[in-house]
């Protein structure tokens, strides 16, 4: 299923507009495209939201017919026990994470030890815990603590286009985790040259304009056949100002919903 996340309302979540959109109003705009699933993912308020906002959310979600899914950063055991509780909450059957959080970045061996410590509750709930592919941790090594730990609720979100920070090649990152991806995230990405011709700027492209080579991971990776959802993500840089900003971010939606959609 194609979906949304937090990442495709960045602008107009944060405080860089006048009149920051709230979850609910994504909820709404996400509906609106037509579009069925939304990943809330690495956003801050929902730490901070008391048990009835988040009836209220989780509510709102499901009277649009919004499938919900989750993301935070850490593989704590409290980190993890607390979203495989807010996963009830929204009825959410994956959790998104990283193996670094924000206060922690645990040892490889650390991080194992975190994780079974906490993915006996997600194989109880049904829940899906996805690592996301990023330039801080390799992929290979990715790869290779989810085959160890060896659980069915543990996979990889696969976003390639995080790993070329770490000189990863994209379609390399793809096929390593492939046969693990649970989830994918999906934004175009292009090299641009600096002021004054003096290095390059790594960046966001609109989709299918930049170097993501997306019918690649489609063809390797298969999530329509195998049921793994597509997140609609975008890097964008700010605009200038904020009504630019925001009518850029609502366009590269749209076309990033368009192509998904063109290619069946």
């Amino acid at each position: 299923m194609i979906g949304l996340g937090t990442y495709a309302f960045f602008w107009q979540h944060s405080d860089a507009v006048p009149a920051p959109l709230s979850l609910i109003g994504a909820f709404e705009a996400t509906r609106r495209l037509g579009v069925d699933l939304f990943q809330i993912c690495d956003y801050a308020p929902l730490d901070g939201m008391d048990a009835g906002e988040l009836a209220d959310a989780a509510a709102a979600a499901r009277e649009l017919g919004l499938t919900i899914q989750l993301g935070t950063k850490g593989v704590e055991p409290d980190r993890l026990a607390r979203y495989l509780d807010l996963a009830g909450v929204f009825g959410a059957d994956l959790v998104r994470s990283m193996i670094a959080g924000r206060d922690s970045q645990p040892s490889p061996a650390q991080a194992e030890t975190w994780l079974r410590r906490a993915l006996p509750g997600y194989e109880a709930s049904g829940v899906t815990l996805a690592l996301e592919t990023y330039e801080q941790v390799g992929t290979a090594d990715l790869v290779a603590l989810v085959d160890r730990i060896g659980s069915a609720a543990l996979g990889i979100c696969l976003d390639p286009a995080n790993v070329v920070a770490r000189l990863e090649h994209p379609r390399t990152c793809i096929e390593a985790a492939a046969a693990h991806a649970r989830n994918v995230h999906v934004k175009d990405f292009a090299f641009t040259r600096s002021p004054g011709w003096v290095g390059f700027t790594y960046g966001g492209a609109p989709m299918g304009r930049g170097l993501h080579d997306y019918p690649h991971l489609l063809q390797t990776v298969r999530p329509r056949e195998r049921g793994i959802d597509e997140i609609v993500e975008h890097w964008l840089s700010w605009q200038g100002d904020a009504e630019t900003t925001i009518r850029t971010e609502r366009e590269w939606t749209r076309i990033t919903l368009d192509y998904l959609r063109s290619l069946t």
